[in-house]
């Protein structure tokens, strides 16, 4: 049937032969009518059966044809008319060119027409951008915008793009994610419709930071701006580093010239009113939050704090301590507090690392030295001074004096926190001051002001530890002269001696390997050697000095040996040796002996 051309005669006869007992009477069959016109009955059913399918197949593909034609005449028609709009665009910008060089009072009139035609078809061209702007169609958008580069409505033309462009585009929580991801659209698609599209993406990027983007940070920091400081300069700090973030992204843009600085004068549009005074809000919260958590930390000890005293009276005082190492004012029971909290120093330095993150994002470049200078000594005033310096006095006014029975001794207690604390504020300076100061004036003045403050620290630990050594050789005398006896060393009964040391050098002995292991607890590096040093030269001191005060037998000298053998033994924890002593203080330990005398009679009569 598909067949070219098609023969009814020769498609019956195909027909025929092909079915059984159609041939003629001297065929190999029989010839059949019946069969016959059986077959030709089925065939012409199925045939009417395909022609019904295949006139519905053409009726489809007629109604099909038709709409194609429809919508081609259609696509004609608004070419045409798209043409036309270009041919009108075209003269009526001519006339207006032209119209402006009519003067006024004889071509008022044409004039007038001209203009309200000018505009009439420019409005016509921004509504025709407007919906093809909705439809997405981008190749109409571009020819509505070519023909509109001439008008003066065309930069309204591309206020009408980045409004409908904005449609939509801020359903997510995150505002500054949405602004990226419109503008990689926008970046993407500008080029296709304007001839400037550089242009057209630097004010879509500036209508997003002018409206959206101020708008929310004013809602976000005008809430908390009087009443929270703290929520305030977090949100601060939060929403500037989200901006400037956004503004790094968008560098990968072509925006024309100078994007840097177009993109830096957009942040600062935004953000100028909150960054002039920021210094200020930081400064004064840092302070009352620094005075917060030291109050807290006092009355949670039930503490009152004490005047230490400032100006000239306390400087006297101090020149008095350090020249003469004496207690100025009653000394105080501290109960063994130290009154240092090392959670109070992490909360404090914690709050000082914050403001430090915040003034190097926020201050102007030409600012940030000074202004981390101010926070540091806000630092100073409320940890060094107002914590440990507070710390220190009450710990030189709690060691009692030297002749103080069973005294303890925690000034060595505040000597180990102090030095950890110091090594914790040695690295915030070092990590999170020096990088802001580093290549300013400032540098050298927050350097003097450190050295100063530690040297201060160091002077009153100095001056506490010499006078805890002072305690210590005070109880030493203690014991000494409560356990030591005068038969000790010249017992009645001389072959009746069964100890191998006094009962004085053990409570000695013991008691000094209890204050080493407490300095090098305390302590660490050359500053455990130093003291050691120290306390060695005066138990040496204090043992020479007491043994002198006595009188020695043959068996007595004998424990007398042993127990300084013991106090050389002692003596090896601080590196301090007993034995080395020149010839004259061995004479006088000789003449102490008590046949000294009869021998050295004998000696000059014989």
């Amino acid at each position: 049937l598909s067949e070219e051309p098609f023969v009814a005669d020769e498609y019956i006869e195909r027909l025929v032969w092909r079915t059984p007992g159609g041939g003629s009477r001297g065929g190999p069959e029989a010839f059949d009518p019946k069969r016959l016109l059986e077959e030709f009955v089925n065939h012409i059913q199925e045939l009417q059966i395909m022609d019904e399918r295949i006139q519905r197949k053409v009726e489809k593909l007629e109604q099909q044809c038709q709409k194609e034609a429809k919508e081609f005449a259609k696509k004609v028609q608004e070419l045409q008319k798209s043409n036309q709009i270009k041919e009108a665009a075209d003269i009526i910008q001519k006339l207006h060119l032209i119209a402006q060089e009519l003067p006024f009072d004889r071509f008022s009139e044409v004039k007038s027409k001209i203009a309200s035609k000018y505009h009439d078809l420019e409005c016509q061209l921004i509504q025709e951008f407007t919906s093809a702007q909705r439809r997405g169609e981008i190749s109409r958008m571009r020819e509505v915008a070519a023909v509109l580069l001439h008008f003066k409505g065309y930069s309204h033309c591309v206020d009408v793009y980045i409004k409908q462009c904005q449609e939509g585009a801020y359903l997510r929580n995150d505002i500054f994610e949405d602004a990226a991801i419109l503008c990689q659209r926008v970046n993407k698609q500008v080029g296709d419709i304007f001839s400037n599209p550089e242009t057209v993406l630097a004010k879509l990027i500036q209508n997003v930071f002018e409206i959206k983007l101020q708008s929310f940070v004013k809602d976000q920091l005008e809430e908390c701006r009087k009443s929270d400081a703290e929520q305030y300069l977090k949100s601060l700090y939060d929403l500037y580093t989200r901006t400037t973030n956004l503004s790094s992204k968008l560098m990968e843009f072509n925006l024309g010239t100078d994007k840097q600085t177009f993109l830096s004068k957009l942040i600062k549009s935004i953000f100028i009113s909150y960054l002039e005074n920021y210094i200020e809000v930081e400064t004064g919260y840092l302070k009352s939050r620094s005075a917060m958590i030291l109050q807290r930390y006092y009355d949670s000890k039930n503490h009152q704090k004490r005047s230490i005293g400032t100006g000239g009276i306390q400087d006297l005082k101090e020149r008095i301590r350090q020249r003469t190492n004496l207690p100025l004012g009653p000394s105080i029971d501290t109960h063994g507090e130290t009154f240092l909290s090392q959670e109070v120093v992490v909360n404090l330095l914690q709050e000082t690392k914050q403001a430090f993150e915040r003034c190097h994002r926020l201050s102007d470049p030409s600012d940030l030295p000074r202004n981390a200078f101010r926070i540091f000594t806000i630092l100073v005033e409320f940890l060094c001074i107002e914590h440990i310096d507070y710390a220190l006095e009450t710990g030189l006014a709690g060691i009692p004096s030297s002749d103080s029975r069973n005294a303890n001794l925690y000034f060595l207690d505040v000597v180990q926190q102090a030095n950890t604390i110091f090594h914790l504020f040695d690295k915030q300076f070092n990590d999170h001051l020096m990088p802001l100061i580093s290549s300013s004036p400032k540098l050298s003045e927050c350097l003097q002001k450190k050295k100063e403050i530690i040297e201060q620290m160091e002077m009153k630990l100095d001056t506490g530890i010499d006078r805890t050594l002072n305690c210590m050789i005070g109880q030493m005398k203690h014991i000494l002269a409560a356990e030591q006896k005068k038969t000790d060393f010249k017992p009645e009964d001389e072959n009746n001696v069964l100890i191998q040391y006094t009962n004085a050098c053990v409570k000695v002995c013991t008691y000094v390997r209890k204050q080493v292991e407490k300095i090098k607890n305390s302590m660490d590096g050359k500053n455990v050697d130093t003291v050691l040093m120290e306390l060695g030269v005066r138990f040496h001191r204090l043992i020479y000095e007491h043994l002198q005060q006595y009188s020695y037998s043959c068996m007595g000298g004998m424990l007398a040996i042993c127990d300084v053998a013991e106090y050389r033994k002692c003596a090896k924890d601080f590196k301090e040796q007993l034995a080395n002593l020149d010839k004259n203080i061995l004479h006088s330990f000789v003449q102490l002996r008590a046949d000294y005398r009869s021998a050295r009679l004998a000696r000059h009569f014989s």
